[in-house]
Order: C-alpha cells, then sequence, then structure tokens
C-alpha cells in the first residue's frame, strides 16, 4: 500500500457528497482542505471526529481551509449522519473505496488484535495547488481536531 507524503501531487478525484451532487477535489483548488478518511458514518468515534471538525469549522475557514470527510457510506447515510448531528462540514461517499484507496486510507490494518481490510482513519492537508502538505495515519478519532489545529499553528 502506498502512503501520500508532503509534496506528493493529491489523487484527483470525483465523489458523491450527501446531496448526491458531484464533488471534484479540482474544486477546491486555491484553498487548502483539510481531507479525512473515517469508517463509518454514524458510529462512536467517526461522529466524535465529525462534530470536532463542525465545532472547529469556523475557524478553519477563516484561516483558508476547507474540510471534507470521505467514507465508504452511500449518500443516503451521509445524509442521516449530517441531518443527525447538525454536521456543517462536507462528507463524500466513495462505496468502491477508489479514492481511500488511491490516498493510501484503506488497506490491512489491525483491528482488535486482528489483521483486516477497512479504511484507515486518516487525515490529509491539501494545499492550493493540489499537493500534498501534511499526511497522518492510523489517528485517532478522539483529541486529533485538536491535534491538527496545533501542528496548523491555529491554535
Amino acid at each position: 500500500m502506498t502512503r501520500l507524503e508532503p509534496g506528493d501531487v493529491a489523487p484527483d478525484f470525483t465523489l458523491t457528497d450527501d446531496t448526491g451532487a458531484a464533488v471534484h477535489l479540482s474544486d477546491f483548488r486555491g484553498r487548502q482542505v483539510i481531507l479525512y478518511a473515517y469508517p463509518k458514518a454514524m458510529t462512536p468515534g467517526c461522529t466524535t471526529q465529525a462534530c470536532d471538525f463542525t465545532e472547529s469549522l469556523e475557524r478553519l475557514q477563516s484561516q483558508g481551509y476547507d474540510v471534507v470527510g470521505v467514507s465508504p457510506d452511500r449518500p443516503e447515510a451521509l445524509a442521516r449522519f449530517r441531518e443527525r448531528d447538525h454536521l456543517g462540514i462536507t462528507l463524500l461517499s466513495d462505496p468502491d473505496k477508489g479514492m481511500l484507496t488511491a490516498y493510501g486510507a484503506y488497506g490491512e490494518k489491525k483491528s482488535y488484535g486482528r489483521v483486516v481490510q477497512g479504511v484507515i482513519r486518516s487525515t490529509f492537508v491539501i494545499d492550493e495547488s493540489g499537493k500534498i502538505a501534511h499526511a497522518w495515519y492510523n489517528v485517532k478519532a478522539t483529541g486529533h481536531v485538536a491535534k491538527l489545529r496545533r501542528d496548523l499553528g491555529l491554535d
């Protein structure tokens, strides 16, 4: 499995958001994007992380960052997730896991001591020109947004 490094060109994608609209990575050109991969909508860790990003969204946007969450969930499940938890971030669906795989955020991981195939909780910062500025793999859901803000010098 290939992992992205700072300086790599971010793999392009076209995915469907929770409203059914197509979203392209190129839609964000000229802004910085925090793109995070999470395993499943409406699970405890993923809910914590999505709510943390939503709570920090205004501050992140004021610093020039858009926030996008990607999971294998279907758009309908993402819409329920947004509504249930009042999420303000963009949620994208990657049911075939092509984008997640291209970013190194899908593959072998350990889960309760077993090796399984799944989404590797990861976060990427993509700069205005479409290059990877930061890539973190195997992040923890709780406290990740606060750490990310510190790492980006936003606190």
